[in-house]
Order: structure tokens, then C-alpha cells, then sequence
């Protein structure tokens, strides 16, 4: 049982809990009392369930585990954390989120999280990190006591007399101590100002901006640390250090960047978000800025959105022939639900906004709802998202049904009610296009019964669904080949049959020796990996079944359905891109 003097808040959709009750782990009445409480409390549902005593906490972990498909983990039984993997995220963002990271390898950060039907937070630990990351459930009185092990500084009195023991300050010292108020920061605002304005800070921040775009960055990174200041630029969705300025122009910097974005600069305690436009050797780039108040001092991420990569053909992005047929049949039907998932940024715009620019024609009424709108598109209809007056994805979807829409596109399905609405207008007639937080296609249908969508809706109105990854190509100038042992390809799951051995029984592969042209790291671009589910009739016979996420995969794979690992095993055999991307990208189909 969960220690109950801490506060437990593990979520629990209505869907799950009606599980709970078939599967006699609970009974309806303790169903109903606890729907009770959660609503005159306010409480998450599963967390009222625990409490309550109804169900043990490890049995309720277990029950969602396995109903949404995220490994069941015991911090208990891992053993000591290492440094690197506490140090990866910050102690205010672990206790906030309640998780705890257990597990760090170079690119890999694997976490234990409370809550299941929480899907942004691996997105969001994503972006901070620059890691790729897996989350586990776990038990939150063990997320909580890993906390107080690894985070949490000594404060007992016999740690502190032991302290005190060892200083070479004796105790009447200790007490001739006067505490000195700091200036606020809004009196050095007009300073900050001026150092903004200076031109060595000026022409730091230009260097650091036409430097990332002369990379073909998609990120920059401003990160402050303690005692260094640390710039980092994303390329090819890898994080790369760059030559950083001394931590004493940081505050500069930060207040040079907010003034460009029209941001508030003595506003030190908030995120803030915001845009700039520059003109970089004659063309014109557009960059979003996200400030987050970090412990050291503000951090400070710029996406770069380049439009011309919005131009790319659809039989350009990377598509395998079997998956372009199916994507491009949801895409060209008159009405339904095509949904395209994957971690942030995994290219989910680029896919979108490239079939709504196959679909823009004179004769077609296309409207998007997006938060934010990174690109504007001519002859279709943006409109940015703002949750703070109430113009939610919800709200602005029942507004675009009286536009008379004939496509629609919704940034992302966070909750029942959009994904109801988007599914009522495909059943009116819409063809409806948005994203979903899942790490494959059969996990979408999953998730948005878990939401509370029926399962007699998501049948009726879905047409396909596509999950889809990045991997880095091989630097075509440095390109080389090598040979390696069939029995290691074996291992790794690539069949036999795919593989083509040379007159010594070796297999060729290709890699990127390093060069001028990608900065000595092989790799040059990044190539789409597309795994597209169409929703056949024994599809939708397993939905309305509610099926496992395993059993809809398992059927969609014997219907033809190629997986991320496949389309990443072919790109390897075709020399495009590496055994170790594949491996950093995709996880074995039979572990999937």
C-alpha cells in the first residue's frame, strides 16, 4: 500500500476504470463512491481508489501497465541511481512532474512516472534533455523516496552538528551572519537594457543566430550553468556544443534575444514565449523563442522554422511505396480521420503541412487549428490557438464546422472532447487531419479509448493512422562502405532474407567517414521512417472488440503494414543511413 502521507496523484480515465470493474479488481459501488469523491474533491480517480483502500497501488500499477503498454518498473529493486541520470533533470521539474530518472546512456534517458495518461511529459523531458526518452510506471511512494535519497540535501540536526564539527568556523561566528537584500531586478532593468543594446552583445547573439542557420540547425540552446555558459545547437536532431561566450554576458544575451522577440526582460520568474524575424545573407528566417526559468538563470530554446522545407513533395519525404500507398488513399478520401503521431520533432508539421498542400486547391475550404502557427500557408485558412481567452482546439473546432470546411486540420488531440468533435465532423462529411501522442500506430487507438472516445466512433470515422521517426542520412561526400558479419545483422532482428551477401559471406553496409561537409559527424540530412496502419474491416472488428494495442499491430503487420524497424532496416541495407541510427530511433518489433 502507497504511503499515504504523501500526496498521491495517479490518474485513471473513466475507460480504465470501467476495466477495473470487469476485471473484478474493484466493484461498481466502490466505482461509484470514488467518482463521488473524485467530484466533490477534485481529485485524479485512481488516487481516490488507493486511498480509499480499494485497490492496492502495485495491482492498480500493473492493471495499467499492461492496459497501455508502458513497462512496470521497481525503483526498489534497480539499486543505486547513478549521478548521471539524477543530474539529467532538475530536481523541481522531477518533484513537479513526479519522476525520477534511473537510467542514462549517451543519447538514451529512461524515467519512472506516476502517471500513464500523462503524454506530454516525455515530450517535454525530451526537448530539456536532448535524449531520447523512455518512461516506465512506477510506484509514486518509490518515485517520491527516490526523490528524498538522490535530490534532497541532509537537514537532519545530527547531520548538522556533524557539520559544524567539521568546520573550521566556530559557532559564535556562525551567528555574526547579516542577511543583505539584493536590489530587485526591476531597478536593474534599464542597465539590462543598455547591455542588450551594447555591440558586443549585439554582434555575440548575431554570430551565435547566422551560425546556427548556416548549420541547417533546427534548435539553439542557450543553456547558464553555475559557473559556464553553454551554447548547443540541434542538427539532424542531435545536440551539438558550439564555442560559447563567458557567463558574464549571459544576462545580456538573454535580455538582447527577449527585446528581438518583443518579450518582457525583466520578467525573470515566468516562461515566456515569443518570435523574431531576421534577415540572414539576403533570406529571411523566422524563429520561435521559448524562455524558461532555469536554476542557474533563464534557458533560453530558439526553433528555427525554415518554410522551404514545407516545399518538399510527398514522394520526397521518405516514404516506403506500400506505406505512400496507404497514406495517400486516407489523404485523398472524402471524409474521415487521418491522424499522424510521433515524438516532438519527428516531422509531424512537415507531413501535414505537405498533404495540405497536395489537398489546396481553388475548389477545396481548408482551416487549421495550431498552437503555434509555425508556417503560414497561402489559400489555407491558420488559426492560432489561445487556451488563455478560451479559444481552445475544442472551441475553435466547433467554430470551423460553420465555415463549411471541406478539409481540417487540428495541431493535436489533447482530451475526449476534441477528439469527439474531430470525429463527429469526419462523420458529417470533414475530412480531418491531426497529431497524437503515441509511440506507434496501433497505441493511437488505445490512447483514444483511454480518453473516453467509443470504440464504436474511432471505427466508424478513422481512415488511417501514422506513426513516423527521424533518422539521420549518411554524408553522401564521405560516404564509405564496410563490411560486417551476417550473424550480427541476425541478432539485431534483420531477417535472412533480406540480406545480400558478398562472395566472402559478408554483408555491405555504408557509413560516413567524416568530412567538411557534416562537420566530421558522416551524417548529412535526416530521412523520414513511416509506419501507416489503414484501418481495414478486421481492424475494426479488434476496436470494437477493444483489443490490445499488441493484438491491432500483430494484425496490421499480417495485413502488410510495414513497422518503423522495417523501414529503418531497409534505408540500412540501402546504404542511406547507419545500423547504429536505426538502433537510436526504433526499438525491435518484438519489443515494441
Amino acid at each position: 500500500m502507497a504511503n499515504t502521507q504523501h500526496v498521491i496523484s495517479l490518474g485513471l480515465s473513466r475507460r480504465l476504470a470501467d476495466l477495473l470493474v470487469e476485471e473484478a479488481l474493484i466493484t461498481p459501488v466502490q466505482l461509484k463512491e470514488a467518482l463521488e469523491v473524485q467530484k466533490s474533491g477534485g481529485d485524479k480517480l485512481g488516487s481516490v481508489l488507493i486511498s480509499k483502500e480499494f485497490v492496492a497501488e502495485d495491482r492498480l500499477l500493473q492493471f495499467l501497465a499492461e492496459k497501455t503498454g508502458i513497462s512496470f518498473v521497481s525503483l526498489a529493486d534497480i539499486g543505486d541511481i547513478s549521478e548521471e541520470a539524477v543530474a539529467a533533470v532538475p530536481e523541481a521539474i522531477a518533484r513537479q512532474k513526479m519522476l525520477m530518472p534511473f537510467n542514462k546512456t549517451k543519447d538514451r534517458l529512461t524515467v519512472a512516472i506516476a502517471d500513464p495518461l500523462d503524454v506530454m511529459v516525455l515530450d517535454d523531458l525530451k526537448m530539456l534533455t536532448g535524449c531520447d526518452v523512455i518512461g516506465c510506471l512506477a510506484s509514486e511512494s518509490e518515485i517520491i523516496a527516490a526523490h528524498e535519497k538522490y535530490y534532497k540535501q541532509e537537514t537532519s540536526q545530527e547531520a548538522l552538528e556533524d557539520i559544524v564539527a567539521q568546520s573550521a568556523v566556530d559557532e559564535a561566528a556562525a551567528e555574526d551572519v547579516e542577511h543583505v537584500e539584493e536590489k530587485s531586478e526591476t531597478a536593474n532593468e534599464a542597465a539590462l537594457e543598455r547591455d542588450a543594446e551594447d555591440a558586443p552583445v549585439i554582434k555575440m547573439v548575431n554570430l551565435i543566430m547566422a551560425g546556427a542557420v548556416k548549420a541547417r540547425a533546427s534548435d539553439i540552446h542557450v543553456e547558464p550553468y553555475q559557473k559556464e555558459l553553454r551554447i548547443r545547437y540541434r542538427i539532424d536532431g542531435v545536440l551539438h556544443e558550439q564555442p560559447s561566450p563567458p557567463k558574464k554576458f549571459h544576462n545580456a544575451i538573454c535580455a538582447r534575444i527577449k527585446i528581438m522577440s518583443n518579450l518582457n526582460i525583466a520578467e525573470k520568474r515566468v516562461p515566456q514565449d515569443g518570435r523574431l524575424k531576421l534577415k540572414i545573407e539576403g533570406k529571411e528566417t523566422d524563429m520561435r523563442v521559448s524562455v524558461l526559468p532555469c536554476a542557474p538563470g533563464e534557458k533560453i530554446v530558439m526553433r528555427i522554422l525554415d518554410s522551404s522545407g514545407l516545399k518538399v513533395n510527398m514522394t520526397q519525404l521518405g516514404f516506403e511505396p506500400e506505406a505512400m500507398a496507404v497514406f495517400k488513399k486516407g489523404m485523398e478520401a472524402p471524409y474521415g480521420v487521418n491522424l499522424v503521431t510521433g515524438p516532438t520533432g519527428s516531422g509531424k508539421s512537415t507531413t501535414l503541412y505537405s498533404a495540405l498542400a497536395n489537398l489546396n486547391t481553388p475548389d477545396t475550404n481548408i482551416i487549421t487549428a495550431e498552437d503555434p502557427v509555425e508556417y503560414q500557408l497561402k489559400g489555407i485558412n491558420q488559426v492560432q490557438i489561445h487556451n488563455q481567452v478560451g479559444l481552445t482546439f475544442a472551441a475553435a473546432l466547433r467554430s470551423f464546422l460553420r465555415q463549411d470546411p471541406d478539409v481540417i486540420m487540428v495541431g493535436e488531440i489533447r482530451d475526449q472532447e476534441t477528439a469527439t468533435i474531430a470525429i463527429n465532423a469526419a462523420l458529417t462529411g470533414h475530412l480531418v487531419f491531426s497529431t497524437l501522442h503515441t509511440n506507434d500506430t496501433a497505441q493511437t487507438v488505445t490512447r483514444l479509448g483511454m480518453m473516453g472516445v467509443e470504440p464504436f466512433l474511432i471505427s466508424a470515422a478513422m481512415l488511417m493512422v501514422e506513426a513516423q521517426r527521424l533518422v539521420r542520412g549518411v554524408c553522401p561526400k564521405c560516404k564509405e562502405p564496410y563490411e560486417v558479419e551476417k550473424d550480427w545483422l541476425l541478432k539485431l532482428g534483420i531477417p535472412e532474407t533480406q540480406l545480400q551477401m558478398t562472395d566472402g559471406g559478408k554483408i555491405v553496409l555504408h557509413k560516413g567517414k567524416g568530412c567538411e561537409n557534416c562537420a566530421n559527424t558522416g551524417y548529412r540530412g535526416r530521412q523520414g521512417l513511416y509506419e501507416v496502419m489503414e484501418m481495414t474491416d478486421a481492424i475494426r472488428a479488434l476496436v470494437l472488440e477493444r483489443a490490445s494495442a499488441k493484438m491491432i499491430k500483430d494484425q496490421s503487420m499480417k495485413q502488410g503494414m510495414l513497422t518503423l524497424r522495417m523501414c529503418a532496416i531497409r534505408k540500412v541495407l540501402s546504404g542511406a543511413t547507419t545500423v547504429e541510427e536505426m538502433m537510436r530511433v526504433t526499438t525491435s518489433d518484438a519489443n515494441a
